[in-house]
This record gives structure tokens, C-alpha cells and sequence, in this order.
């Protein structure tokens, strides 16, 4: 018996995602570094607006 590695749904399988096939990721950025990156352009902003008023 054989043995399949990939199992195909139908077309009309409801809206069901198969995750196994989704595009893979180049860049991955954890939420506390984007968090950071925010904070950080918060206070660039604030720091060019008090010298560069």
C-alpha cells in the first residue's frame, strides 16, 4: 500500500486553509521588537521636534 506524503481538499472545502503549504516567512520580528521599534521612532520624533523645533 502506498503511502501518501500530501492530502488534497477539494475546491470547495469551506474556507479551510491548509497551513502546511503557506508561503514561509523571510523576516520574522517577535511583538516586544516591534514594540521597541515604536517606542523608538516615538522618541527620534520627539528628539528632532526639541532640537529641530
Amino acid at each position: 500500500m502506498a503511502r501518501r506524503d500530501k492530502m488534497y481538499m477539494p475546491m470547495g472545502a469551506g474556507g479551510l486553509i491548509r497551513y502546511s503549504e503557506e508561503e514561509k516567512e523571510l523576516i520574522k520580528i517577535k511583538p516586544k521588537q516591534v514594540v521597541y521599534i515604536v517606542i523608538g521612532i516615538i522618541a527620534l520624533e520627539i528628539i528632532l521636534k526639541v532640537f529641530f523645533g
